[in-house]
């Protein structure tokens, strides 16, 4: 008798601990919830850290300590401290920015979409890489897979990534609405790992048959360390996105505002700055437009709107 189908929120990140991978062995984070940054409530505005954030899902945990060695020479070039706060959950960060607890962000598009026509949250400069300013979802599945497309998914287990991620979430349900499925009448069960790293290492061992995972990473992975990487195969390549950018919270003071903007853009020009470019698989910031993520917006309204309207029909 075939199970009903249904999507199952199964967070693979406790499934990945039985396999080896532990928690402990990601930088230690910093929570707002918990406890007060030092220097913040109550110092004069002059004093106060300058909080940046780094979603969890942004780059392997490999790379995090090049982020954060990134974001404190973005403060030795403001002349500032700076507070380094990373987050697993996007909509934990976007939470923090509507709050203005914290200043800026590397962002998924997705959630820089919610946050700018939510509440205001600005762009200030966009990572190019691999030579252009666009990104892709790959949707991937084990490399001796007998799976040979999209379709072939059908009734199979299916790892998401972050819920608000553009690559991750977004562009498969978008690619299943425009075959009128849902994730929960295509798949058997849908797993969210909170981490493309984790999505890409879940298919390499077989504990899911598929996954949408962000070109950005698998990339990096695949030429620092294809341990899982090259045990998978891309078997879809969406159409390009604009890439995750980094943002500020609206009202950040505008003096402020540009000095951040000018570390990231002048960054690659600057021996230390490009050496941790480097690490990071960054050419260099540049400046992008709002529009440049319409395309986003676009794959969000026309899913709301088959969403509105099929509920109009039950």
């Amino acid at each position: 008798m075939r199970m009903p189908k249904a999507v199952y929120l199964v967070v693979i990140a406790s499934i990945l601990c039985f396999a080896g991978c532990k928690r402990d062995e990601a930088p230690k984070r910093i929570s707002l919830e918990k406890k007060t940054l030092p220097n913040s409530v109550g110092a004069p505005a002059a004093e106060r850290p300058v909080r940046i954030a780094v979603g969890g899902m942004i780059t392997p945990k490999e790379g995090f300590i090049y982020y954060k060695e990134f974001i404190d020479y973005v403060g030795k070039k403001i002349g500032k401290p700076v507070r380094f706060v990373e987050k697993e959950k996007y909509e934990e960060i976007n939470r923090l920015m509507r709050t203005g607890d914290i200043d800026a962000a590397f962002v998924c598009s997705g959630p820089y979409v919610d946050g700018h026509d939510e509440f205001g949250m600005e762009l200030l400069a966009a990572p190019q890489a691999y030579g252009g300013t666009v990104y892709y979802s790959y949707i991937i599945v084990a490399k001796d897979s007998p799976i040979i497309s999209f379709a072939g998914l059908r009734g199979k287990r299916f790892a998401f990534a972050d819920p608000l991620s553009n690559s991750g979430a977004l562009v498969p349900t978008y690619m299943l609405a425009k075959m009128n499925e849902t994730p929960d009448t295509f798949f058997k069960q849908v797993d969210y790992t909170y981490a493309h790293d984790k999505s890409i290492k879940a298919v390499a061992q077989k504990m899911v048959d598929g996954a949408a995972v962000d070109s950005l990473i698998w990339e990096y992975l695949n030429r620092t360390n294809p341990e899982f990487t090259s045990k998978t195969r891309i078997l879809k390549k969406s159409p390009p996105y604009a890439i995750p950018p980094v943002a500020v919270r609206k009202g950040v003071n505008p003096l402020l505002k540009k000095k951040i903007q000018q570390a990231f853009l002048e960054a690659h020009n600057d021996p230390e700055g490009s050496e941790l470019l480097k690490h990071m698989m960054i050419e260099r910031f540049v400046r992008i437009d709002d529009r440049a993520y319409d395309s986003v917006r676009e794959m969000k309204a026309w899913i709301a709107q088959r969403q509105m309207k099929s509920t109009k029909g039950q």
